[in-house]
């Protein structure tokens, strides 16, 4: 690691986010893995989807080994001013319409179903009743 560390910003780590330019925050620490990038056992596309963001929880989460944190050492470029990053942002589902239980197609299945066998009872009555002969 370098003796004097360069203390990055939140809003220029996050703008290295290709495959060909890779930055990733992990634990306060910013690292360059564009060159790891190919040799990523869980394929670059996972080192991609935590770009902009810190990747401490990702990283940590699955759980890797010794000698994939020590790894990380060559890839060293600085630490990430805190101040900077955003805070986790809380999740807020979106706005649903109410549900009207009327309007879905399973309201049209049921009145089809209840429906369609009383017209065929009434078919069948009007051809009884109209050949039947006296």
């Amino acid at each position: 690691m370098a003796s004097d560390p360069k203390v990055h910003v939140f809003e220029d780590v996050s703008k290295h986010n290709q495959t060909k330019d890779c930055w990733l925050i992990i634990s306060g620490k910013v690292y360059d893995v564009t060159a790891f990038m190919e040799d990523h056992p869980g394929g670059d596309e996972v080192l991609l989807s935590a770009t902009g963001k810190d990747a401490t929880n990702d990283f940590e989460d699955v759980g890797h080994s010794d000698s994939a944190r020590e790894m990380m050492e060559k890839y060293y470029i600085g630490e990430i001013d805190a101040s900077t990053v955003p805070q986790k942002r809380k999740y807020i589902p979106p706005q649903q319409a109410p549900y009207n239980p009327d309007k879905t197609p399973d309201f049209l299945i049921k009145i089809l179903q209840f429906l369609v066998p009383l017209l065929i009872l009434g078919l069948a009555f009007a051809v009884r009743h109209f050949t039947k002969k006296e």
